[in-house]
């Protein structure tokens, strides 16, 4: 009785800050028109062109108007990344431009503090032969429904190279300003629902750069975690049901508040962090899995509201920009209140489907703590302590290949499970 009087009230009292929120939301937000908001941006004023041949990529792309930009180079798999401040991509479809020779793949998006980015991704390691965005004299046409004027030409020209050349020209690139990881890129287009579309999952391989994580005997956790992300990853792929973004594809550091605007920033459906601890005592043994406690929430979302940029929490559209903390910190909370249940679920479907396997898990497989890469109000996310270094047992299968294999077959029936269940809860939501 006690508990379902705590729940009323706390309903209680989140619809009451909740009415609150909205009648605050609904004051008048906007003191100039949209076509001023946008005057500053550049847009793309007409169709992408792409000519590959053997030895070349050849790609121009007409904008409105100059802006600044900078090019860089990104490993695993080799992606030449163009960053503008700031092109609005509204209209701009990738998947309309044919794809051909060392081109596999395109994507634009926005990757926070003004700037916006396109992604050539390659088959191949290529870099940048020539790279310009010439202004024009304004009165270039462009072909193509709804094109522009163009007042500036985007021209690139990638040449082949080999591993040692890609990572030197990654490396110059990267010294000129500090990357921004691929990672980042937010869409604006509306998604449809869980289930009729690719899940995107967001894989965090713990540690990484100058912080290696727990190390023994030799073992690293955070090459052995970049490792089975990149065998996940790949795994995940070709089942052909999900899109995989990585906070990390290289032996970096990434903060962790990155890799919590990594989720948000791609709109992720699921955040799955990887470790591998090892412990003192050698007693600990078995896969494990984590979601952030309770007791965690009020100072997660303290903490949060104040250190972290606030529009890439929510990451639902919500501008917090100079927004009261209270109220900043009731609407971080709304969100994780309509995130837990989704992410209880999560955890759930991860531990059968991994003793589904026959895969050993840790006495108590499910536990709650306060990691704080587990502190993103509306994304569900579950840390994997796929196995102990400080154990010996653990400590062999994490290093057998064959072994990685079966517990990434494991989390993928997880997560099969996850969204089906998640498709259901979604579509009886919308009833």
């Amino acid at each position: 009785m006690q508990a379902l009087v705590r729940a009323t009230l706390t309903i209680g009292r989140a619809l009451s800050v909740l009415l609150a929120v909205l009648l605050m939301l609904a004051a008048p937000l906007h003191a100039q028109d949209h076509a001023q908001q946008r005057a500053g941006l550049a847009r793309v004023a007409g169709p992408m062109q792409l000519e590959t041949g053997w030895r070349s990529v050849t790609i121009e792309l007409p904008l409105t108007q100059p802006v600044p930009w900078r090019t860089r180079l990104m490993q695993d798999p080799p992606r030449a990344v163009v960053d503008f401040h700031t092109v609005d991509w509204s209209g701009f479809d990738p998947a309309s431009v044919p794809l051909s020779g060392a081109v596999a793949a395109l994507r634009v998006g926005q990757t926070g503090s003004g700037w916006s980015r396109l992604v050539i991704e390659l088959t191949r390691p290529m870099g940048f032969a020539q790279a310009e965005l010439r202004s024009l004299d304004g009165t270039t046409p462009t072909t193509g429904q709804g094109a522009e004027t163009a007042g500036a030409m985007l021209s690139l020209q990638l040449t082949p190279l080999s591993d040692e050349d890609f990572a030197a020209q990654a490396a110059t690139l990267g010294q000129v300003t500090p990357a921004t990881p691929d990672t980042a890129l937010t869409e604006t287009a509306p998604r449809v629902p869980l289930g009729q579309r690719l899940t995107r999952v967001v894989l965090d391989p713990g540690h990484g750069g100058v912080d290696p994580g727990a190390s023994y005997q030799g073992v690293t956790e955070s090459h052995l975690m970049l490792r089975f992300a990149r065998e996940l990853a790949a795994a995940l792929r070709r089942t052909g049901r999900y899109e995989v973004v990585m906070t990390r594809d290289s032996d970096v550091f990434v903060s962790l508040e990155a890799r919590i605007t990594v989720a948000h920033s791609t709109r992720a459906d699921v955040f799955l962090s990887l470790h591998a601890d090892a412990l003192e005592g050698q007693q600990a043994r078995g896969a494990t899995i984590y979601t952030l406690s309770e007791d965690a929430t009020d100072e997660a979302s303290a903490a949060l509201a104040e250190r972290h940029d606030r529009d890439d929490i929510l990451g639902g559209g919500v501008d917090l920009t100079g927004t009261d903390e209270t109220v900043a910190a009731v609407l971080m909370e709304l969100a994780r209140v309509e995130t837990s249940p989704a992410t209880e679920r999560l955890a759930r479907a991860l531990v059968e489907a991994i003793e589904g396997r026959d895969i050993r898990m840790h006495r108590h497989p499910w536990q709650q703590a306060a990691f704080s890469v587990l502190k993103s109000p509306s994304v569900p996310s579950a840390l994997i302590e796929v196995g102990f270094l400080s154990n010996a047992t653990d400590r062999e299968r994490l290093r057998d290949r064959r072994w990685r294999a079966q517990m990434a077959q494991a989390l993928i029936t997880g997560l099969d499970a996850w969204v089906a269940e998640e498709a259901t809860q979604s579509a009886l939501r919308r009833r």
